[in-house]
C-alpha cells in the first residue's frame, strides 16, 4: 500500500523533521528485518513513511 501524494502535499508538520525521522527508521527496518518489512516486500522507505505518517511510531529530536 502506498502513501496518497494528496496527504503529503496536505501534512502541516516540519517537512526536515519528516524526512530525517523517515530517514532513520528507514535505516532500523533495514538493519532488523522485520516480517513486516517483508510483508511489504523489501521496501524499507514506503514502510517507514507510513508509519511515521500514521504516527504508528513516535520521534523526537534534541
Amino acid at each position: 500500500m502506498s502513501m496518497p501524494l494528496e496527504d503529503l502535499f496536505e501534512y502541516d508538520g516540519n517537512a526536515y523533521e519528516f524526512t530525517v525521522a523517515v530517514n532513520r527508521r528507514s535505516y532500523q527496518l533495514a538493519v532488523l528485518k522485520t516480517p513486516e518489512v517483508e510483508k511489504n516486500n523489501g521496501k524499507v522507505v514506503s514502510l517507514a513513511m507510513r508509519q511515521v505518517f500514521s504516527k504508528q511510531i513516535e520521534y523526537h529530536f534534541e
